[in-house]
């Protein structure tokens, strides 16, 4: 049921912010879902009830007559259209394929059960059901038999034995032991390389082709940032992001290159291999020292950001009845960050370009990935009077890494602290390590946003394919944005613990 209500939501529309603050934050989402435009609110409509063939057909018409504005939105509800057909391909057929290669004796009767149990992702596509392109993963997740049979098959992910914990407990214990915020730092090395496809489409001889490449911030705990090699040489290295409201500089940082195509029928690679230091942020947090925001905070933080931060009275309700009567702002946000960690579980997620609002999906669904649930933490702060944010980059743990996003929240006199609402609640008797994750950050990441849906250095002219976050990297060719499935995004990261004298 949790499903079909986030269908209804799936490509509604949210009114575009009018207050000076929340125009100063991005929207972070393609027009097409602020967008007033009456062609794009009907075929986005028309979306939504599975109509895909229709949409595309009205928003291809008439456009010699809509403004630049409504062009732009049209055209990218087209493209949002086609990045849906993408992301929703999976038939039951192939479902079933996919899960037989983990439960060679798993009938088509077992996987319909499963889904159905799981609330497995899936969509009305002209008449079609087709589910979401990484099913079966969110079946397992969800599905206690469908876990419990591939195990008994032999084929249950390996557990890592690099132990979460066990770093927690040395960072809070030299933390303790030495007074030092900072603690526990590791030296990493990351090869991100990017690879277009041979076959993408509209590679040609003489093309040119933009790439976008992440890149590490200075950022108070992650310093010593430098570019070990980069090929072809890169045209352009955004500086790190700047503090302000919202953060000025490259607030998401990229290293820019370009090339000509001489050969179509070979792949491209944009290959950079960077240097950084992470370490643990600790500062001891006590609710009796909490102090009021400065006088002159002048409510940065603190408003809507339309439309993946919304104040829906729904939301509001709920974060009053978490909150309660308590005006302490580091208790409120504990409140809030159990809350969400016990009832926004994680899932396999969209993309981010085809989800209208980020904290709404995952409010109403109750469930998402990273980014989805410290959406409604930053969101919940934010009504809850918090002053909260986006951070993003990857996680880096040991034999577990990849894409991540979390939050910070703003709390006087310590200022910007770190949240993961994703990672949440840790299992442990220790408090210092069960709320971990509310106001401290382990050593094992790479920060490369310190804000989303911001433009690119240089700016991008097509619709990003992740309008919000900026990890894999972006792509483009001649002005036309090159999507997911037409390259390959691989990232190595070699570690090493940095020791020191105390």
């Amino acid at each position: 049921m949790k499903y079909i209500l986030f269908l209804v939501i799936a490509f509604a529309v949210v009114p575009v912010a009018s207050r000076g603050d929340d125009i100063k934050e991005p929207t972070a989402a393609s027009v097409a879902f602020t967008s007033q435009d009456s062609v794009v609110l009907h075929a986005l409509e028309l979306m939504t009830l599975g109509k895909f063939g229709e949409a595309d057909i009205l928003l291809a018409a008439n456009t010699n007559q809509a403004s630049p504005e409504a062009l732009r939105a049209r055209t990218e509800a087209r493209d949002i259209l086609q990045r849906t057909r993408i992301e929703y391909s999976l038939d039951a057929n192939g479902l079933v394929a996919k899960v037989k290669k983990v439960i060679p004796n798993a009938t088509a009767e077992d996987v319909d059960r499963w889904a159905k149990e799981s609330g497995a992702r899936y969509r009305m596509i002209d008449g079609k059901k087709l589910f979401f392109r990484r099913e079966p993963q969110n079946i397992f997740i969800f599905s206690k038999e469908a876990e419990e049979r591939r195990a008994a098959a032999g084929n249950a992910p390996a557990e890592s034995t690099w132990k979460l914990s066990d770093h927690l407990k040395a960072i809070v214990d030299e933390a303790e032991r030495t007074g030092n915020v900072e603690v526990q730092p590791v030296h990493y090395r990351v090869t991100h390389t990017l690879t277009i496809n041979s076959n993408a489409t509209p590679l040609k001889a003489g093309a040119l082709v933009r790439a976008w490449l992440p890149y590490a911030q200075e950022y108070r705990q992650q310093r010593d940032v430098k570019i070990i090699s980069a090929t072809p040489p890169p045209k352009l290295i955004a500086s790190s992001a700047t503090e302000g409201n919202p953060v000025g500089g490259g607030a998401q940082r990229s290293v820019y290159f370009e090339e000509r195509i001489v050969d179509p029928t070979h792949p491209i690679e944009f290959k950079l291999v960077f240097e950084y230091v992470s370490s643990a942020y600790c500062p001891k947090l006590d609710e009796a020292g909490v102090q009021p925001l400065p006088a002159d905070w002048n409510g940065a933080y603190l408003g809507e950001r339309l439309p993946h931060l919304a104040f829906t009275p729904a939301i509001r309700k709920q974060v009053a009845d978490i909150v309660d009567r308590e005006t302490n702002s580091l208790a409120k946000v504990r409140k809030i960050f159990r809350w969400v960690s016990a009832n926004i579980p994680w899932n396999a997620e969209d993309e981010y370009c085809i989800i209208p609002s980020l904290a709404l999906k995952g409010f109403n669904a109750r469930r998402g990935d990273c980014g989805v649930q410290n959406s409604v933490f930053v969101t919940m702060c934010r009504v809850a009077g918090v002053p909260a944010r986006w951070q993003s980059g990857f996680e880096t743990k040991p034999g577990q890494w990849g894409m991540h996003d979390w939050a910070e929240i703003y709390i006087a006199p310590w200022g910007w602290l770190p949240a993961d609402a994703s990672y949440g609640v840790q299992k442990s008797n220790d408090p210092r390590i069960a709320d971990f994750y509310c106001g401290h950050q382990d050593s094992y990441r790479l920060i490369v946003n310190r804000d989303w849906g911001r433009e690119l250095s240089p700016p991008k002219s097509s619709l990003r394919s992740e309008p919000a976050d900026f990890q894999r990297g972006e792509v483009e060719v001649d002005g036309q944005n090159l999507y997911f499935d037409q390259w390959d995004a691989k990232t190595e990261v070699e570690r090493t613990p940095v020791s020191r004298s105390e």
